[in-house]
């Protein structure tokens, strides 16, 4: 009788202990561990942070850092974090939390246009990526994948086309950089590079030539047109004379662009800048902006006439005058200046 309730007792206490076991192990491993109610909460580790660092951030969306540390452990995690950004969603429980940090990370959308020089586009990309805005420009600005492929310091802006692109939140600066590259080789297909050839340009140039088209004006049925003409003005060897050279001539100059210049004066014109095409003839050695595709394809499809002089247009705002003759641009600046003046705008 006495070994029969010592062996009911042993076996009681390790079903107990058993049952403690199984629980304490569900607890850990599976119980839900979130504290939010929000359809979901997104967690973004740096390539730097550790598990010291991860804590911090789960703290305020965990009931239990410390089980989901001790699942960690037990898991091997916490000597391989991996950087991302991860969706943690309601009552997750650590097994859960710890399979998405390890293999879901996710893809953040990027979008960027008309930056008028790579600083601004690594500014741009460091505020929605993880890698600083200086680890972006040295990769950029790297000499030999410039000399590789084929451009320089002051074109290297017209490898980055504008648009939206999904890319890892961690990307690498020179990963970034390879997407960059395989695009725009997409974009300039044989038709494009065709084109460009009648032109008697390369795709580098007509993404320059589009950036002064993309300054001039932003409306989509008149680009062509002015692309029309300054491919006149460069067939018959005629200074560009393009005023957003002008500007971003003197912006260079002073280091500062943010500077607003809304009219540029006789004396802008004599700045030696090889951007000033004022006194410069072809094409500036780099773009002046990041055109948009559309500008760069109405280069590429310019519309033919006999146009070599335009100004603003004081009755159509965003439109311009065009003239075929000296003379008759003479009397269509006349009307500019006046309708400028008017308006009080001296700078």
């Amino acid at each position: 009788m006495y070994k029969r309730k010592l062996l009911l007792t042993i076996s009681l206490v390790g079903v107990i202990i058993g049952v403690c076991f199984v629980v304490n192990f569900y607890q850990i491993f599976f119980w839900s561990n979130t504290s939010f109610n929000n359809e979901a909460s997104y967690l973004f580790i740096d390539r730097d942070d550790n598990i010291d660092s991860l804590e911090l951030q789960l703290n305020p969306l965990l009931k239990s850092v410390d089980r989901f540390l001790l699942a960690a452990e037990k898991k091997g995690y916490i000597n391989r974090i991996r950087s991302g950004k991860y969706k943690l969603v309601p009552k997750m429980g650590n097994n859960d939390l710890i399979n998405v940090l390890r293999s879901q990370k996710l893809t953040v959308s990027v979008t960027f246009n008309n930056k008028e020089r790579l600083e601004d586009l690594a500014i741009r990309l460091s505020e929605q990526l993880e890698p600083d805005k200086n680890l972006f420009l040295n990769s950029f600005y790297d000499p030999g994948f410039l000399k590789i492929n084929g451009f320089t310091k002051e074109n290297a802006l017209s490898m980055y086309l504008p648009n939206s692109y999904n890319v890892f939140w961690d990307v690498t600066p020179e990963n970034f950089r390879e997407l960059m590259l395989k695009n725009y080789k997409l974009f300039w297909n044989k038709k494009r590079i065709e084109k460009a050839k009648n032109l008697g340009l390369n795709p580098i140039e007509v993404y320059i030539l589009a950036s002064i088209v993309h300054k001039e004006s932003i409306k989509k049925d008149e680009q062509p047109r002015i692309a029309g003409l300054y491919l006149n003005r460069l067939n018959k060897r005629m200074r560009l004379q393009a005023d957003p050279t002008v500007i971003f001539a003197h912006k260079r100059a002073s280091g500062d662009f943010e500077k607003q210049i809304k009219r540029v004066l006789y004396k802008d014109l004599q700045l030696n800048s090889p951007y000033n095409t004022y006194k410069v003839k072809g094409i500036p050695p780099g773009p002046i902006t990041m055109p948009d595709l559309s500008t760069i394809d109405a280069v590429l499809n310019y519309e033919k006439h006999d146009y070599l002089y335009f100004v603003a247009s004081p009755n159509r705002p965003g439109y311009h005058l065009f003239a075929k003759s000296l003379i008759q641009h003479n009397l269509n600046k006349k009307e500019y200046i006046q309708w400028i003046n008017s308006q009080k705008i001296y700078r």
